[in-house]
């Protein structure tokens, strides 16, 4: 990276920057080479002067959460990964006799979400419980789980666009589908505000309770992982193809195919991206000559080859 381009990042974010950073330490699987540079910033309009920079001086950037659904090469990214994990303002506020809007920036953790919903008595966030990563990641590729998705209480999404305004986009103007939101080019979430129903705190608290028992019982823990690797193909679920396709524990390196659940692969220690992205191929090799059905990937993945 040119010296005048960590010089324009210095000024713009101080020591909050991070340069050829390995990614592996921040990433949940534990794999990826190095970023040229990675990005810390703290408000909504740091984010904006840094997106403005880059893109006035055509560097190539990707913003990121928790980097908890991602799979980075082993040969890094060339280009800046803008962390927001530091935008974690929330917000309650009241919506008509029985509603409540919760404004969220990127950053804030989906276990915020779930602890506001008990705390509050907002019922309609119980299905996050137990989902690793943050708002924006989530929006991004409308995560869900147990019927629901992140599109069903979507009131709105802040976008901050090319010349560094945000836009406050309505629901109605969005473009979800399975697993993904739509958006043009360059476009960055940095907030939602999301539209509840209020509920009893102690239904709602056993509803949470209920779902993190089920996620103990069935995904693994103790390894890196970057949570489902694969989508649901329509009326199926991916895991327990991977099972009867006879894929659990098999291995390529460090990475495993997780004997608890079929549609995880976890890190055994010292795994690489190259191991992780050729069992990933492996599996969907074999789902699709045993069953017909290619597996779509759900994790993304960006960068060089090592």
């Amino acid at each position: 990276m040119e010296e005048g381009i960590r010089e324009g990042l210095r000024a713009l974010v101080g020591e909050r920057v991070l340069f050829a950073a390995p990614l592996s330490e921040y990433t949940s699987m534990g794999v990826g080479g190095a970023a040229d540079a990675l990005v810390f910033p703290e408000t909504v309009a740091e984010a904006a002067r840094v997106v403005a920079f880059l893109k006035a001086e055509g560097v190539p950037f990707i913003p990121v959460g928790n980097l908890t659904n991602l799979i980075v090469r082993d040969g890094g990214y060339r280009g800046v990964v803008l962390c927001l994990k530091g935008l974690r303002r929330l917000h309650v506020a009241g919506e008509g006799e029985d509603g409540l809007a919760l404004t969220a920036e990127a950053g804030v953790p989906l276990s915020s979400l779930v602890a506001v919903g008990m705390e509050e008595g907002a019922a309609g966030l119980e299905f996050l419980a137990g989902i690793p990563g943050s708002v924006g990641g989530a929006l991004r590729m409308n995560a869900g789980a147990f019927g629901r998705e992140m599109k069903d209480i979507v009131a709105s999404v802040s976008l901050l666009r090319f010349g560094g305004e945000v836009d406050h986009v309505p629901r109605e103007e969005l473009k979800f589908a399975y697993r993904r939101l739509f958006l043009a080019e360059g476009d960055v979430i940095v907030a939602g505000v999301f539209s509840l129903k209020r509920g009893e705190r102690s239904r709602i608290r056993s509803r949470v309770e209920e779902i993190m028992t089920m996620r103990r019982e069935r995904h693994p823990a103790g390894w890196g992982s970057a949570g489902s690797i694969f989508k649901n193909p329509p009326g199926a679920a991916a895991g327990r193809l991977i099972e009867e396709a006879g894929l659990k524990g098999l291995e390529v390196g460090g990475a495993r195919v997780s004997e608890k659940h079929g549609n995880f692969i976890v890190n055994r220690g010292g795994a690489r991206a190259a191991d992780v992205l050729a069992l990933m191929e492996i599996v969907r090799e074999r789902v699709e000559a045993v069953t017909g059905i290619v597996l779509e990937a759900e994790v993304e993945v960006i960068g060089e080859e090592g």
